[in-house]
C-alpha cells in the first residue's frame, strides 16, 4: 500500500472508510519448518524469487485535490510495511494491482462474528461479478437493537482486470458492490455466529449471546426473502432450541460437526464444554461438562475425520485434545503459550495439523502425529509477525498449506508454509528499514479497525471475509 496526503475531513472520516494495506513477518527456522514435511510447493522457486513483490500492498501518494497522480508523484511512492509510523496527514491507500477484487462494505451496529453460508451458485467460481451470503450478530450498545443479520453481497465486481478484451469484467470494473440485509431480533450482543455446515434442506444458524445462552435458529426464510424481491420475514422468530446448560455464564467458543448433522460444541468462561444433540424431535443439550481446563474456553474445533474428537484452547494457555466419550478427562493437553490461548483452527485437507493463536501474537502450527506420551508436544512451525494479540485463525479450506491469521494489530496475514526458506539468504527478506520478512508470508491486507474473524469463501477460491469494527471486507489477493 501507499501512503498518500489527506486533509482533515478524510482523516475524521478514515475510522468509517475501509482502507487496506500490506506486511512483513517473523518466524521459525528453516530447520524446524522442515520438519513439517508435507507441503508441496507449487510455484517451486519461482514464489520465493517473486515474493517481495507479492507480499502486497504498496501504497500511493495523492494530491489532497484527489488529481490525477503525475509522473512527478508516481517517483514519490513508497511502501509501506506494518509498524512504520505515517508522516502528519498521511492516511494507507490500497494498491489495487494487488488485489483480484476488493471491497468494503459498512453496517449499522459493528458484529463481533460471522459465518459464511453455502449457497447454490456453484463451486469453484471464478467468473465476475461474484455473490457471497454470510450471517452475522451484531455487538450494539443497546441490548435490544441486536440483531442477528443474514447478508447479501452481490455485485462484487473485479478490482483489477489485466484483460481489456474481457468486456464481461471490464464493464464493472471498480463498480460499487451492493448489500442487502435481512434481519431478526436477538436478545443480547452476539459473541459468536457459527453455521451447521449442513445445509440441504435447512440453514441453521447457532449463536452465542452475551446473556449466557445459546440459541438456534433456521435463517432459510431469511435467505429466500434476499432473492425473491418484496418478500420480508418478520423480525420476531422465536429460536428453535435455547441452550442452557452454561446457567448464565456467557462465552464465545462454539463449532458445529462435519460429520454428525446437529451435533454442537459450546465453551463458557467458566471453564466449561458443554455438547448438543440433534434428536428426532428437535435438540437435547448435556448438562454434564467435560472438565479440563481451569480459565475461559476461548475456542472449539471439531476433528475434520474423526466424528468422536475435538480440540479446545483456553486462557489456561493450554490446547486439549478431547475424546466425547470421555467428559471427565481429556486425551491430550499441550501448553501452548505463556499468554492466553485464544483461537484454533483443524486443517480440513491435512488432518493431522492444528494451529493456535495467543495474545503474544504469536501463532503455532502443532502436527498431532508428534504427540506421545512421554514427551511434552512441541510445536513443529511458531510465527512471530503480528504484534498484538491474535483475533482469527482459519486454514483455507482446499490448500492445505495456506493459512490466515487476523490480530488487534489491525492486520490480516496471508501465509504459505509450503514455502520453504532460502538458507543461502539466511532464510528471509530485510527491507531497507531493517524488517525482517520471512519466505512463508504471502500478503498483509489493512484499513481496519478492531479486526475480529475472518473465514474463507469455500465456494470462491481465494476469497476471504472479514470483520471488524469498521465493517466488512471481502477480497480476493493475487497470491492465493
Amino acid at each position: 500500500m501507499s501512503k498518500r496526503q489527506a486533509d482533515n475531513d478524510e482523516l475524521r472520516d478514515s475510522s468509517k472508510a475501509a482502507t487496506f494495506s500490506s506486511g512483513e513477518t517473523s518466524h521459525r527456522t528453516g530447520a524446524e519448518i522442515d520438519e513439517m514435511g508435507e507441503f508441496e510447493d507449487a510455484f517451486e522457486d519461482e514464489i520465493e524469487e517473486d515474493m517481495a513483490e507479492e507480499i502486497v500492498n504498496d501504497q500511493s501518494t495523492e494530491d489532497n485535490d484527489d488529481m490525477e497522480v503525475d509522473e512527478k508523484e508516481e517517483k514519490d511512492l513508497e511502501v509501506y510495511l506494518p509498524g512504520k509510523a505515517l508522516g502528519k496527514d498521511e492516511v494507507l491507500e490500497a494498491d489495487q494491482s494487488v488485489y483480484e477484487m476488493l471491497h468494503k462494505l459498512n453496517v449499522e451496529w459493528p458484529c463481533l462474528s460471522f459465518d459464511v453460508l453455502q449457497d447454490r451458485l456453484g463451486d469453484e467460481r471464478k467468473t465476475y461479478p461474484a455473490t457471497a451470503y454470510v450471517v452475522a450478530g451484531t455487538s450494539a450498545p443497546n441490548a435490544r437493537d441486536n440483531e442477528l443479520i443474514v447478508m447479501k453481497m452481490s455485485q462484487l465486481h473485479k478490482t483489477q482486470n489485466d484483460d481489456e478484451s474481457d468486456d464481461e469484467d471490464a464493464d464493472g470494473v471498480d463498480d460499487d458492490a451492493i448489500l442487502e440485509s435481512r434481519s431478526l431480533r436477538h436478545n443480547g450482543g452476539v459473541n459468536r455466529v457459527r453455521v451447521m455446515p449442513q445445509q440441504n434442506e435447512k440453514n441453521i444458524a447457532a449463536t452465542w449471546s452475551d446473556t449466557g445462552k445459546v440459541h438456534i435458529y433456521d435463517v432459510t426464510p431469511y435467505i429466500t426473502s434476499l432473492d425473491t424481491p418484496g418478500t420480508q420475514p418478520s423480525k420476531f422468530q422465536r429460536p428453535l432450541f435455547t441452550v442452557d446448560s452454561h446457567m448464565g455464564n456467557e462465552g464465545f467458543a462454539m463449532d458445529w460437526s462435519v460429520l454428525d448433522t446437529g451435533r454442537l460444541l459450546t465453551g463458557d468462561i467458566a471453564s466449561n464444554i458443554y455438547l448438543t444433540n440433534q434428536t428426532q424431535s428437535g435438540y437435547k443439550a448435556d448438562m454434564m461438562p467435560f472438565k479440563g481446563h481451569t480459565s475461559s474456553v476461548e475456542d472449539l474445533q471439531w476433528s475434520p475425520t474423526e466424528r468422536n474428537v475435538f480440540a479446545s484452547c483456553s486462557a489456561d494457555q493450554t490446547v486439549k485434545i478431547w475424546d466425547t466419550r470421555n467428559k471427565k478427562k481429556h486425551a491430550v493437553s499441550i501448553q501452548a503459550s505463556s499468554t492466553d490461548v485464544n483461537v484454533i483452527t483443524w486443517n480440513k485437507k491435512a488432518s493431522y495439523l492444528l494451529a493456535s493463536g495467543g495474545d503474544d501474537g504469536i501463532f503455532n502450527v502443532w502436527d498431532l502425529r508428534t504427540f506421545t506420551s512421554s514427551k511434552a508436544p512441541s510445536p513443529v512451525a511458531t510465527f512471530k509477525w503480528h504484534n498484538a494479540p491474535i483475533t482469527s485463525i482459519e486454514w483455507h479450506p482446499t490448500e492445505e498449506s495456506i493459512i490466515g491469521v487476523a490480530g488487534a494489530d489491525d492486520q490480516i496475514s496471508i501465509w504459505d508454509l509450503s514455502v520453504e526458506p532460502d538458507t543461502e539468504e539466511g532464510g528471509q527478506q530485510i527491507t531497507e528499514d531493517g524488517v525482517e520478512i520471512p519466505p512463508q508470508l504471502l500478503f498483509v491486507h489493512q484499513g481496519q479497525a478492531e479486526i475480529k474473524e475472518i473465514h474463507w469463501h469455500k465456494q470462491i477460491p481465494g476469497c476471504m471475509i472479514s470483520t471488524a469494527g469498521t465493517g466488512f471486507n471481502i477480497f480476493k489477493t493475487i497470491s492465493v
